[in-house]
Order: structure tokens, then C-alpha cells, then sequence
């Protein structure tokens, strides 16, 4: 399987999740995937099945794609991930398996779950930059194998915004005063409409400095956070045709979007006004709980061991949970993302011109997808519903 190939499978998961989305969140299935592929790879019978068809890729694949996928994400920059994983002190991996895995991503941990948990903890928040301050699991008695991921990103704004005060006059955020942000480009192209049977959706892409680009998506009142989502994947990812603010028509042309004729001191192109709201995204999720989605279902249950190429002990999945944050400022976009699989016992001048100005304005709940420009690997994807409130500008975010 190609990188890209690897791209689209990840993406598929992102896709699938997203549509399930029902408020306010954020989730990496970035996060998620590489932890999958290495539990396929040591996994038999329903639940290797099940493993495979979740990540997309074979079973006899999945460890080398995963650890592919790894060593890609390594050269992004402002992208930071890792591997760990944690077994318990009388429990025996098989050496083939654990070989396939990063080198030094290993270690141990006895009966004092206390320490252990704090060293787990220390991990997570190292490898986020404190973003996200423990592991989203806790240990249990029972537990024999803890294998984890962590994501960190930054982009900064090659245009920064300029913050302002927001209060929008319809919609569920009427009347309250938010954090704005505003700016004008010569880029009427990164804003761009598309049309799905559920409703028009329209996109504004905000290019960071390093590769790595947000894009915000925000669909018809009446569609739900999974359909836009859905329409901003397959945007970003080129799968669904768009127009783009340089050949709109003047006029209403779609969701939080105008474009306008309006006096100009001189001739000038066609320009593109922004405005949005800076947020802040945290959200927790029980994998288990869509265990159907991430191929869980069969691995779930304890009445045998499901993982006999990981371990000669059974084991079977006791937890999958992810804690991720997202902050959109006004000078760049931080993300980062723990996930964690433990395994149980089996068991006003005048003016003579004019301009074209695109307006796009995002006062309303909106999704966002934070890409990978040159591959388009989704990193991150979520949805806001409680943007930050208004406060005087700041330093850098």
C-alpha cells in the first residue's frame, strides 16, 4: 500500500467518526488507527476481521503500514507523535510483535498502580506539550497491556487575524459577545461552496506557515455537525466538487457567505473578508462505546484471548478511550490527542472604483479539520458549539 493509500484509509476512519458527530467536540483518528493496525497485526479469527475492515488495510499489513504512517507523521513539521507501550511485569510479549513496533517504546510496570499511573500520566503530558495532561485510561488491577499514541501540532497563521469583539444577531450564539477574529487577503480562493444532497457547505481554508492548513466548514441551519463534517472531508480531501470565491456570482452563494460590489478608493482584485470566532475544543470518548466503528466489538468480550500473535497470555480489549483539545487563535491553531488501548485476561472617503469582496462569516456552529496540505491526511477534526467570549486583545495564542 502506497502513503496514499495509507492517507485514504486513515481518512475513511476520520470520515466514518465525523459522522457520528452530534455536538461540540474534536478527535484524531490519527490517534486511533496506528493503535488498531498494531492490535490487527497480532490479533486472530472475528477480531482480526473486524480489526482489518475498521483500518481498511489487511490484517498481514497493518503493522508496517502503521509504523509507515508513524514515520511520515515524523517528518511534518510542527507535527509531533509517539508510541508507547506498557506491559505488565508477569506478562510476556511475543518478540516477532513487538518488533514490528517503534524502537524504545517499551517499558513495564508492576502492582503499584499508583506510580504507574503517574508515570503514564508524565507521558502523555510530555508528549502534548501539557496539552493533554494524563492518560485518558486509569489503570486497573486487572490490567496487563497498555499500548498508547500522542499528537501534538502547531501552525501559525502565514496572515494572522486581528482580534475583535463578535456579537452575532441570529443563530444559537444571539447576542453574546465573543472573540472575534477578521482579516482581508487577496485570496478569495480559500474560500470555496460545495453542493451535497443534505445542502450547500461552504469552506474557508486558513494556511498555516509549516504544511499544515484549518479548514472550517459550515453548512445550512438545518444540516447536522455529521453532514457538514462529512462535506468538509470529502472537500479538503478533493472527492466533492467546489466553486471557489474567485468565479462566485455576486449575491447570496452559500452558507455564511456574500459576495458584494463595494466602493474602492482604486482599482483592485477581488478580495476575501474574513470573520470568525477563536475557540478552545476538549473532548473525552469511550472508543468502546462505537465499538463497531473501530473494529472493537469481538476483542471486547473476555471469554477468550483475542490477541494470541501479541501474547501466549489471551487478552482482550478492557478500554479505548481519547482525550483531545483543539485552539484556534488569532495568531495559529494548537491540537493534540492521547489514546489509549489497555488490555484485560481474556477471560468613509468618496470613493470612483469599485471591488469585489467575498465575505464569508462563521457566527453560527461550524466544523473544522486541521490537513496535512501536501497528502491531506486529516489530523484532527471537530466541531464548535461554545466559542471562547470577547476579552481585549492579547499576546500570541
Amino acid at each position: 500500500m502506497t502513503f496514499q493509500g495509507r492517507v485514504g484509509a486513515v481518512n475513511g476512519l476520520t470520515a466514518r467518526w465525523a459522522a457520528t458527530t452530534e455536538g461540540g467536540t474534536v478527535c484524531s483518528a490519527v490517534g486511533v488507527w496506528p493503535l488498531l493496525a498494531y492490535l490487527a497485526d497480532g490479533a486472530a479469527g472475528a477480531a482480526r476481521t473486524e480489526l482489518a475492515e475498521a483500518l481498511g488495510v489487511a490484517a498481514d499489513q497493518a503493522a508496517t503500514a502503521a509504523s509507515e504512517l508513524l514515520g511520515a507523521l515524523d517528518a511534518v513539521p510542527g507535527l509531533d507523535s509517539a508510541l508507547g507501550l506498557w506491559t505488565h511485569d508477569t506478562m510476556r510479549l511475543r518478540e516477532d510483535w513487538r518488533a514490528k513496533l517503534p524502537a524504545g517504546t517499551h517499558g513495564t510496570f508492576g502492582d503499584n498502580l499508583d506510580a504507574a499511573q503517574e508515570t503514564l500520566d508524565a507521558w502523555a503530558a510530555e508528549r502534548t506539550g501539557g496539552l493533554v495532561e494524563r492518560l485518558p485510561v486509569k489503570l486497573t488491577r486487572g490490567a496487563r497491556m497498555v499500548l498508547a499514541s500522542a499528537l501534538a501540532l502547531r501552525t501559525d497563521w502565514q496572515q494572522p487575524f486581528t482580534e475583535t469583539l463578535v456579537r452575532p444577531e441570529t443563530g444559537p450564539w444571539r447576542k453574546r459577545d465573543l472573540l472575534g477574529l477578521c482579516r482581508r487577503s487577496a485570496r478569495p480562493e480559500d474560500v470555496e461552496v460545495a453542493e451535497t444532497p443534505d445542502g450547500l457547505v461552504t469552506g474557508l481554508g486558513v494556511h498555516g506557515d509549516n504544511g499544515i492548513d484549518v479548514h472550517l466548514v459550515l453548512g445550512e441551519e438545518r444540516m447536522t455537525p455529521g453532514q457538514v463534517l462529512t462535506a468538509g472531508i470529502g472537500m479538503v480531501t478533493g472527492t466533492r466538487t467546489t466553486t471557489d470565491g474567485g468565479r462566485l456570482p455576486v449575491g447570496h452563494t452559500g452558507p455564511g457567505l456574500r459576495v458584494e460590489r463595494e466602493p474602492a478608493g482604486t482599482p483592485e482584485p477581488r478580495t476575501l473578508d474574513v470573520r470568525t470566532v477563536a475557540y478552545e475544543v476538549r473532548a473525552d470518548h469511550d472508543l468502546l462505546k462505537r465499538h463497531a466503528l473501530f473494529g472493537l466489538t469481538t476483542a471486547r468480550g473476555g471469554r477468550r484471548g483475542h490477541f494470541p500473535g501479541v501474547s501466549e497470555s489471551p487478552l482482550a480489549i478492557g478500554a479505548a478511550r481519547q482525550s483531545a483539545l483543539a485552539r484556534f487563535g488569532a495568531r495559529g491553531f494548537h491540537a493534540a490527542a492521547v489514546t489509549a488501548i489497555m488490555a484485560m485476561p481474556g477471560s468613509a472617503p468618496r470613493h470612483h472604483h469599485e471591488t469585489t469582496v467575498v465575505r464569508v462569516s462563521l457566527d453560527r456552529p461550524f466544523g473544522f479539520l486541521a490537513v496535512h496540505r501536501e497528502s491531506r491526511l486529516i489530523l484532527v477534526a471537530g466541531w464548535v458549539t461554545d466559542p471562547a467570549p470577547y476579552r481585549p486583545p492579547s499576546g500570541p495564542l
